[in-house]
């Protein structure tokens, strides 16, 4: 009787563990979707919501459309760009795909550096 009790407490463990190894490889994969999917696209959204909420006036964007322009003013839920001269649009804030960093003057300068490097490029 005391030996069949022994061999119940054996069974139940093995079939424990077993239970237990077989449990392993799901947590796993929710470790490897949370790490690899979930915690990259949360960490993104928050980025981009923080860029939006920066957003002020005479900054330069770009749509989700691809249509680039300068900020003229800024509302609660929405940005008016200015496109050109006497041109404005409006567009929801959810709407704006990224600030370009670029500004008119160092892109002036830098061409202008590069056209004197290529200049004494063709004396020498």
């Amino acid at each position: 009787m005391f030996v069949s009790l022994l061999q119940d407490a054996a069974a139940a463990g093995a079939t424990s563990s077993q239970t237990l190894m077989s449990v392993v490889p799901f947590i796993l994969i929710i470790a490897i979707f949370y790490f690899f999917i979930i915690r990259p696209q949360n960490k993104k959204q928050k980025e981009t919501q923080k860029m939006i909420d920066a957003l002020k006036k005479g900054d330069k964007v770009v749509t989700i459309g691809g249509i680039h322009g300068l900020v003229a003013q800024t509302k609660e839920k929405t940005v008016i760009l200015k496109l050109d001269e006497g041109v404005k649009v409006e567009f929801n804030r959810s709407a704006i795909a990224g600030v370009v960093n670029e500004t008119p003057a160092k892109s002036e300068k830098t061409s202008e550096k590069s056209d004197e490097s290529k200049d004494s490029e063709k004396s020498e």
